[in-house]
């Protein structure tokens, strides 16, 4: 389990007397960005959050601190804490066990507009495909043929996307990138790699 600390600096700055001692927590996914869920901390919910990794709010209903998935062993693991420009709220980066919205959906403020989270959901869903029946969909079927034919298959599909933009027929583009990026995140699972990780490698080459 992760030991997270915010920034020492920032964390003196924090405004808790303009919230009567407690600031407003966003909690969003590290992967994916989808925004999971609203919360409030005092300062000994934050505490317990840097100190025990998981997410720790307190609950104005119970009068308590609150660890999120105290009942539902649905936990909320901290990665990165961060403060906003007033220093009068929180924004937590964390890797779920789980749903975090008590009705089982991935955030309480499902559906979400955060259309790239899809992608992270895709990715879950094709690595769960590596051991299944080959029979049972096209995805088992593309891991069971190994990974020169799901290369060769990334191979192609970059060819058609490439030939669709030489012909300006802005539809097919979307499919057949569409079938890039499926085909791509196959690769990867079947490397044992992330998309979090090509992602990582993109952002160390802006800097």
């Amino acid at each position: 389990m992760l030991n997270v600390r915010m920034d020492a600096e920032k964390r003196a700055k924090l405004d808790w007397e303009k919230g009567d001692g407690l600031l407003p927590v966003i909690v969003q996914h590290a992967v994916s960005g989808e925004v999971l869920m609203l919360g409030f901390m005092n300062e000994e919910a934050l505490t317990a959050t840097e100190t025990s990794g998981r997410v720790t709010f307190y609950s104005r209903s119970k009068g308590r601190l609150w660890v999120k998935g105290e009942s539902s062993s649905h936990f909320l693991n901290a990665v990165e804490i961060a403060t906003d420009c007033d220093h009068d709220a929180l924004l937590i980066l964390a890797q779920p066990e789980g749903p975090t919205c008590h009705c089982g959906t991935s955030s309480c403020f499902s559906p979400t507009a955060n259309r790239l989270a899809f992608l992270h959901e895709l990715e879950q869903l094709l690595a769960q495909r590596k051991q299944a029946d080959p029979e049972s969909s096209y995805t088992a079927r593309l891991y069971a043929g190994g990974t020169k034919r799901i290369a060769q298959k990334v191979g192609e599909e970059g060819v058609e996307t490439a030939l669709a933009a030489m012909a300006k027929d802005r539809e097919e583009l979307t499919n057949e990138a569409a079938d890039l990026i499926y085909h791509l995140l196959v690769l990867l699972q079947d490397q044992g790699l992330s998309l979090e990780a090509v992602v990582r490698c993109l952002k160390q080459r802006h800097k």
